[in-house]
Formats: structure tokens, C-alpha cells, sequence
């Protein structure tokens, strides 16, 4: 066997080897990184839902803290990148699990509220397979507790 046509046969062999082995080791990490993107989602609605059980009705603050932000701060998550305000829902429901539609008008009807997060999109960060994905849509239900209405007044989120 010719030596002179093996040169460089390993460089390419290792190179071949070493793109195949970083996809597998980055898409490693991505799984990780799904599993902790949708069990980041699931505590937003629970943080939620939580909230909107003891604050007063739509206040903003409820989406705020839902997405890991103080009450006071605004902008996309600090924990879920492109996790913003937009994907956060709050439901007020009656006893019967229906969407009130004035839940300011008729307080006395509230049962449930429900935080939802929804239409969020996961970069992947694969190498030669970026993509993005549509998460699946998670929520929350709790049952109503004061709605921010104690006897001393309102209280603020």
C-alpha cells in the first residue's frame, strides 16, 4: 500500500468524527435544556396562578411575577429567554369551570382563576439543526382566595 495516498487520512477520519460527536454532545444538552424550559413553564403558571389568587383583578403584576420578574420590573423573563408578558393568559372562572367575562362586574362569581402559557417558541440550539419549536401549552387552575380585597382595603401585588 502507497503511503503517500493515506496522508492526511486521519485528519479528515477525526475531523469526520469530531463534527458527528459535537451534534451528539450539543443535542445532549438540548434535551437537558428542554426539560428545564418546560419545567420553567409549569412554575410560571403555578407562580401565576398563585398570585392572581390573592391580588386584585388584571393587575399586571400577575403576568410580571408569573415570568420570574419582580412586580415592579417590566421586560421578557430574566429565566426563560423570550418568555415575555404576551404568552401569559389569566382566567378568572365560575364554579362551574366557565370563563367570566366581566370578572370586575361580577366579582361575587369568581371561583377559579387560571394561568395559562401559551404560543411559546424553544430556539434549539443544535448544530447543523437549528430550529424552533412550538412548547406545548401549559396552565394552572387554583381556586379564588381574596382577589386582593382584604378588610383593611386592597392590597397590591
Amino acid at each position: 500500500m502507497n503511503v503517500s495516498k493515506q496522508t492526511g487520512l486521519a485528519a479528515v477520519e477525526t475531523a469526520i468524527v469530531g463534527v458527528v460527536a459535537m451534534i451528539v454532545l450539543f443535542a445532549v444538552f438540548e434535551v437537558a435544556r428542554v426539560f428545564f424550559v418546560m419545567n420553567a413553564l409549569e412554575e410560571a403558571t403555578r407562580r401565576g396562578a398563585r398570585v392572581a389568587a390573592v391580588c386584585q383583578i388584571n393587575d399586571p403584576a400577575i403576568s410580571q411575577i408569573a415570568i420570574f420578574n419582580n412586580s415592579g420590573t417590566a421586560g421578557p423573563s430574566p429565566l426563560v429567554f423570550n418568555l415575555t408578558t404576551a404568552n401569559v393568559d389569566v382566567d378568572y372562572l365560575d364554579d362551574a369551570g366557565g370563563v367570566v367575562g366581566d370578572p370586575v362586574g361580577n366579582f361575587i362569581d369568581i371561583g377559579y382563576v387560571r394561568v395559562a402559557i401559551n404560543n411559546y417558541q424553544h430556539q434549539l440550539i443544535i448544530p447543523l439543526f437549528l430550529r424552533t419549536i412550538n412548547m406545548p401549552d401549559f396552565a394552572t387552575i387554583l381556586p379564588r382566595e381574596s382577589l386582593g380585597v382584604t378588610r383593611e382595603g386592597f392590597t397590591t401585588c
